[in-house]
């Protein structure tokens, strides 16, 4: 009985194993490709995410591209007008002279003004009893001369006036944009809390934007009364965020910086220069010095140049290379930044 079970259950297990051996030889060709279909599926997938990335990828590549194409174009724009404003910021018609002066004046009683000094100046020359020739050339300098310098004399205390509270006002306006502010809020409070020449400038801002012009475009027109190149980053800062986006505090921010920089460079450039301008000034004081003490040692030896036709000429050759002496170190020491 023992040995008839055992045989029947070697055979069992022979059968099963034969069975087994048989549908695993039928189904391997089967499984092998179920592997492989798997395995492509698995591969597929994979190509269809690298396209995906790589589709990301060059549309991220493409959108990169075309915001670059258009801030280059934006710039280029902004370099044709700017060096349109430069040339009209260099040599300024009169009527804008007095503008960026900061002078509530008409061009026709600056007029007004020029000969009614130049007459005063003229009258002075005279009475003192100078030679004749001098009394039409002091009417010349009085009437073109001390005027216009006087308007030179007023923008360039305006515009330092300006660049000293300007950074102030950027930051302000950082801070207000930061704050959850929108720029318009901003221009306004500068336009009504800031420090003169500043406040004027902004409220020209906030004005024009009244009058349906855009603050970019606003911006851009500050040079037009305030000639520094200063006022110029300003309006292309924001014009290039209006047109090409991107984080405007950070930007005014950065150019607040570039500004204080700026003013810490003309300080030190200044500063390295006072030993030349100091040589220049003892250099041109130096021949009136030493005339004047010759005249009080000995009166008679200097008067032939006041007396005579040729001394005359000799003191008129003289003012003019000394005139050309002062305006070359002038040049040479006036360093731009």
């Amino acid at each position: 009985m023992f040995g008839i079970d055992t045989t029947v259950l070697l055979f069992v297990i022979l059968a099963g194993t034969c069975a087994g051996a048989i549908t695993y030889a039928l189904l391997f060709n089967r499984m092998s490709a179920e592997k492989q279909v798997g395995k492509r599926l698995e591969s597929i997938k994979a190509a269809e995410s690298d396209r995906a990335v790589v589709k990301a990828a060059r549309e991220k590549i493409n959108e990169a591209a075309k915001r670059r194409k258009s801030l280059q174009d934006t710039l280029k724009d902004l370099d044709e007008k700017q060096k349109t404003s430069t040339r009209t910021i260099k040599n300024p018609p009169l009527r804008i002279q007095i503008r960026q002066a900061g002078l509530n004046m008409a061009v026709e009683r600056f007029y007004i003004y020029s000969a009614a000094c130049g007459i005063a100046l003229a009258l002075v020359v005279f009475i003192v009893g100078a030679p004749l020739f001098a009394v039409p050339a002091a009417a010349l300098v009085g009437g073109l001369g001390l005027p216009r310098w006087f308007i030179s004399f007023c923008r360039k205390r305006r515009v330092k006036a300006f660049l000293n509270e300007f950074p102030n006002a950027l930051d302000v306006i950082v801070r207000a944009v930061k704050s959850g502010l929108p720029l318009n809020d901003g221009i306004r409070l500068i336009a009504s809390e800031s420090a003169e020449p500043v406040k004027s400038e902004f409220r020209r801002i906030v004005d024009a934007q009244q009058m349906g012009l855009s603050i970019p475009d606003a911006a851009l027109r500050m040079p037009e009364t305030m000639p520094c190149p200063e006022a110029g980053f300003f309006g292309i800062v924001i014009q290039i965020q209006a047109q090409a986006g991107g984080n405007l505090s950070e930007a005014l921010g950065n150019l607040s910086r570039v500004l204080r920089d700026r003013k810490k460079m003309k300080a030190k450039v200044q500063a390295l220069s006072m030993e030349a301008k100091a040589s220049a000034a003892i250099i041109g004081a130096l021949p009136f010095i030493v005339a004047f003490l010759v005249y009080l040692t000995s009166p008679n030896y200097l008067m032939p140049l006041f007396v005579t036709s040729t001394g005359h000429l000799i003191l008129g050759v003289s003012a003019i290379w000394m005139s050309l002496g002062i305006f070359v170190m002038r040049r040479m020491m006036n360093i731009e930044v």
